[in-house]
């Protein structure tokens, strides 16, 4: 499948950030000379931008021309402590937002620009010049989580292990104790009712309702602790997927809210024949998750049995080796972004049955893999195709 033309040819040229853009129809990728933007689901290549600079960061708005940038690699583009909002259209900085510190982290909307910093969160409107709009406090967060959606906007709070969702309408702010460790990652659902939380040990993935802050669901992906690397609801968010340091990718079943946008069901084609790479096959083991809670769903912690994933699925975390959390709280806010570890696992749904999964660092690696329900209701999961993005 590697047919596609080298970018670039030498091995010292890692990518040192991935992210998929809302709908995961695209993903932009940063590079220690500028960034490069991907069609994700053939993983061919869209745009190429050359700075002879390295940017850590880059973070599209959905399918528009702008995008997030900050400064990273061995010679940065942009300082480190200033997002740039870049106008590919025009091929020019529409405007910036300086920070006194580090940014570890920034998501961009039609409307709103939020720049994460070690301790602080704050939003802006997206105009020139920019408008502050709010700033909070968090724990340290040297991993950049946030998610902005056109409702909510979700980042741990001061005390680890809690979650700050903020109805962006209202301005209020919730906090939910989801985690007795350090917050490892967030996930909101397409339409902002769900708020999926993953703890450093990375055994149990929690689901919770943003607009109440009840928790609906456990999830576990295994009993020993884990580095989660991405969690990802589908588009009509009745599955989760998460990647981890273990090297697979697991999906489980997410319980649904009383709405009508939930009655999505899964496709149900033929499993795959026997012998294709990467297969995996499991039943439901909570086919019944529709009704499942009940009004437990009103109760923030009520009893929750373990529920595993349905199906799983090795991918290629590389050979790079990874800081854990314990060296990162070590950096300091001189640390250079992109270079500290490469990120893994990102996850990106194209539709409800297929998946991409790509990572940074020098094995930049692109996987699709497509999940499948048999006549007998048993579902696999199986790798289609993969291919090294910035090589051939």
């Amino acid at each position: 499948m590697n047919t596609r033309p080298v970018i670039e040819t030498s091995k010292e040229q890692p990518a040192l950030s991935v992210a998929f853009n809302d709908d995961s129809s695209r993903f932009a990728v940063g590079l220690d000379s500028g960034f490069c933007i991907f069609q994700a689901s053939k993983c061919q290549l869209q745009t190429a931008r050359v700075f002879n600079a390295g940017l850590g960061l880059v973070h599209m708005m959905g399918n528009a021309n702008f995008l997030a940038l900050v400064g990273g690699g061995r010679s940065p583009k942009f300082p480190q402590n200033k997002v740039i909002i870049w106008d590919d259209s025009k091929g020019k900085v529409a405007f910036e937002i300086a920070a006194l510190t580090a940014v570890r982290g920034v998501q961009i909307t039609k409307t709103r620009v939020v720049v994460v910093q070690q301790n602080s969160v704050r939003l802006y409107a997206f105009e020139k010049p920019p408008k502050p709009l709010a700033k909070y406090e968090t724990a340290d967060n040297l991993l950049g989580l946030c998610c902005l959606t056109d409702k909510y906007l979700v980042f741990p709070g001061r005390t680890a292990g809690h979650v700050q969702v903020v109805q962006l309408a209202t301005d209020s702010v919730s906090i939910l104790p989801a985690h007795s460790s350090a917050l490892r990652a967030l996930q909101l659902s397409a339409d902002g009712n769900l708020l999926a939380t993953a703890s450093e040990k990375g055994t149990i993935i929690r689901i919770f309702a943003t607009s109440s802050g009840a928790k609906l669901a456990e999830r576990r992906r295994g009993s020993e602790n884990a580095t989660i690397f991405s969690l990802r609801f589908s588009p009509s968010g009745n599955m989760l997927a998460c990647t981890s340091d273990k090297g697979n990718l697991h999906i489980f079943d997410v319980p649904k809210l009383r709405r009508p946008s939930s009655s999505i069901a899964r496709p149900a084609p033929p499993i795959p024949p026997s012998g294709t790479s990467g297969l995996s096959t499991g039943t439901n083991p909570s086919a019944d998750a529709t009704n499942k809670w009940g009004i437990l769903s009103n109760i923030p912690f009520g009893p929750f049995s373990d529920v595993y994933s349905f199906v799983s699925c090795p991918f290629e975390t590389g050979s790079e080796p990874l800081l854990n959390n314990q060296n990162m709280r070590r950096l300091s806010d001189n640390a250079v972004l992109g270079t500290t570890r490469p990120v893994k696992g990102v996850i990106g749904w194209i539709d409800e049955s297929s998946l991409i999964v790509v990572g940074a660092g020098q094995d930049a690696r692109w996987e699709k893999f497509i999940l499948r329900q048999g006549e007998d209701g048993r579902y696999a999961l199986f790798r289609e195709g993969w291919k090294g993005y910035l090589t051939e």
